[in-house]
């Protein structure tokens, strides 16, 4: 079942126009959120970030916190108990073409739910490969807009190649990938870059540090150059729906050091007993 406009539907039977200025222009935004025993995952950062997103373009937020969450939970209840991954998005919604925003139209709001994706134990045992690829997207990458055909292109390079992700450079400096944000070891210092217009704000990103923080593990943000990150002893993603995940070849180059080059290290292994605690709620 999904949730379209207020009401619960087959997904067959889901209809939007034509001219929804979603379809027209990409003109919303969206959230994700994973759903792990019943529960969603850290819900307030995601809704926090949707209304966030939605001051950015200038669109009102139809519901509530309260609300939203009351829409997760009924989503989740009608499709299953096993782990889910929902997603909604926000449009403007309907009017004729015109790049001004109309007046007095209501948003469209669609919302649907699919089993969570899960890690495979030779993804979290040996890690992925990415590839490097150039950010020539917009400069407000900090929107979580449905408008994602920069991401799109950059997710077939890595696809074409056998990788699981890109790892994207701006001006000579790391800054995310086409669906997860990046991060960087230096010996057992933990380092990201910092959440400005060229990143979107990531939930599990945040996760990582406040779980680095807990745990008393040593953590920087800030720009890392392209040099630098060829150096890096370990290399992460973290996404809702990965948790984090090792990067164990670059531009089919091994990341490491001589102690486990290729190969997950010993950072990320902690973090990711950390992060599984936090998802599963075992903490």
């Amino acid at each position: 079942m999904i949730f379209l406009n207020g009401e619960w539907m087959p997904i067959e039977e889901a209809k939007v126009s034509v001219l929804d200025r979603g379809f027209i222009y990409g003109d919303g935004v969206y959230e994700y959120v994973p759903v792990i025993n019943g529960k969603p995952y850290r819900l307030e950062g995601h809704l926090v970030r949707l209304n966030n997103s939605c001051k950015e373009i200038g669109l009102k937020n139809p519901y509530s916190h309260a609300e939203w969450s009351e829409l997760v939970k009924k989503i989740v209840e009608k499709n299953g108990t096993h782990d889910q991954g929902v997603y909604w998005q926000i449009t403007r919604g309907v009017a004729k073409r015109d790049h001004s925003f109309p007046v007095g139209v209501e948003p469209t709001v669609f919302m649907m739910s699919n089993p969570l994706p899960k890690l495979t134990q030779e993804q979290i045992d040996n890690g992925v490969p990415c590839y490097t690829f150039p950010d020539t997207r917009w400069h407000r990458c900090h929107i979580k807009s449905i408008s994602l055909l920069g991401n799109v292109l950059a997710k077939q390079h890595a696809s074409e190649q056998g990788g699981a992700e890109v790892v994207m450079l701006r001006d000579g400096f790391l800054t995310e990938a086409s669906a997860s944000n990046v991060f960087c070891v230096f010996g057992d210092t933990i380092v990201s870059a910092p959440k400005d217009n060229h990143i979107l704000g990531g939930i599990t990103l945040d996760a990582v540090t406040d779980l680095a923080k807990k745990a008393g593990m040593k953590l920087e943000v800030r720009p890392v150059p392209a040099a630098e990150m060829w150096a890096a002893d370990e290399m992460w993603l973290s996404s809702s729906s990965k948790g984090v995940l090792a990067i164990t070849t670059l531009d089919d180059k091994p990341i490491g050091n001589a102690a486990h080059k290729g190969k997950p290290g010993p950072v990320f292994k902690k973090m990711f007993a950390l992060v599984q605690a936090d998802l599963f709620g075992t903490h």
